[in-house]
This record gives C-alpha cells, structure tokens and sequence, in this order.
C-alpha cells in the first residue's frame, strides 16, 4: 500500500476544515452565563459576562485537529481560559499540550478583542483553532 500524495493528503485535510467550519458555523458557541454579574457593568463593555465554550479546528500536514476552548468573561477581559484538545497524531497530542500550557499566560487578564495569538509555547497551528473558536465565542457573547 502507497501513501497519497502530499497535495492529495492536504486537499482532504482542506476540505475536512472546510466541512468542519461549515458545522461549527451552523452549530455556533454554547454559553453558559448564569455568572454572577450578568451583562458586563463596565457600561461601555460589549461582551455579556459569563463562561463560553465552542470548538476550533485546523489542518497539519496529515490530519485536521480540533480544540474546545473554555473562556469567562468579565467586563470584556478574560478571567479564565481551559484548552482541552483531541489530538490524532503523536505529534499533535505534543504541540497541543505545549499550547494549552502557555494559553493562560497569552490571555488571561487581556481585553478579549485585544487577542491575536499566533504561536504560543511552540505551537503555531494550534493557534489556528483557538483563533476559530475565540471568534465563535464572541459572536455568542456579543449577542
């Protein structure tokens, strides 16, 4: 048996994070906001304060990765964040545990429009996915 070409392999990783945030689009962010304090009190504040969960997905060069990421929110900045991963590959399950033990340190206290990670701990395509995710749990908490 004969592995698939290289453009072949990232075609089907393609359309599977095609497919993947085509069901996240319609699925969208679970929220749970029975935190106390409700709506941020900041007054100016355009995120709705509570815990937010969705899942972000991205390509390697063998397989498509999924992430759920967990945010609080309070007055717009981020509290807490819980990165839990579902690696396929030995080499995923590496770079998501190094991702999701430096996350924190990225995000946590900063203003959620504020964040942009790109690499973290060493892993630069895990970012991809919570990036997916972030934007999913702001367009949940922004309503």
């Amino acid at each position: 048996m004969t592995a698939a070409a290289r453009p072949v392999r990232f075609a089907v990783a393609l359309a599977g994070v095609t497919g993947t945030l085509a069901l996240t689009a319609c699925a969208g962010a679970s929220a749970d906001t029975d935190q106390p304090g409700g709506a941020a009190s900041g007054g100016d504040a355009s995120y709705t304060d509570g815990t937010y969960t969705a899942e972000g997905s991205y390509a390697t060069p063998e397989t498509v990765e999924t992430i759920q990421v967990t945010l609080t929110l309070e007055s717009d900045a981020v509290t807490a964040v819980e990165v839990t991963g579902d690696p396929q590959r030995p080499e995923s399950e590496q770079y998501q545990s190094q991702f999701i033990g430096g996350i924190s340190d990225e995000v946590v206290g900063e203003d959620i429009d504020e964040i942009a990670v790109s690499r973290v701990a060493g892993s630069s395509l895990t970012s991809g996915g919570f990036t997916e995710a972030l934007e999913a749990i702001k367009a949940e908490a922004a309503e």
